[in-house]
């Protein structure tokens, strides 16, 4: 979340790591305080630390109801991006 845009409401967000556009900001207005803070939520549950973490959790859950994992019939279940441990 970045500062606080200048309106009552509004907030802005900057994402760095855009090659094509590094400094690339953007800004969102709200009627409440409470949308201010369901927006930074949707897109904190967009991001992609927390759907990688969704996968390695629901591969484990997987794993422990059938013995099996289901990201190696890909030949993508050792690439370290799946593994818990791992960054991007």
């Amino acid at each position: 979340r970045g500062a606080p845009a200048a309106l009552p409401g509004a907030f802005s967000l900057s994402l760095a790591g855009f090659i094509e556009e590094p400094e690339r900001k953007y800004c969102f207005e709200c009627a409440t305080e409470e949308q201010c803070q369901e927006w930074v939520e949707a897109l904190k549950r967009a991001s992609y630390e927390f759907l990688r973490r969704s996968l390695i959790f629901y591969r484990s859950e997987i794993q422990k109801m059938t013995g099996k994992d289901p990201l190696e019939q890909y030949g993508i279940s050792e690439e370290a991006r799946f593994q818990l441990g791992a960054h991007r």
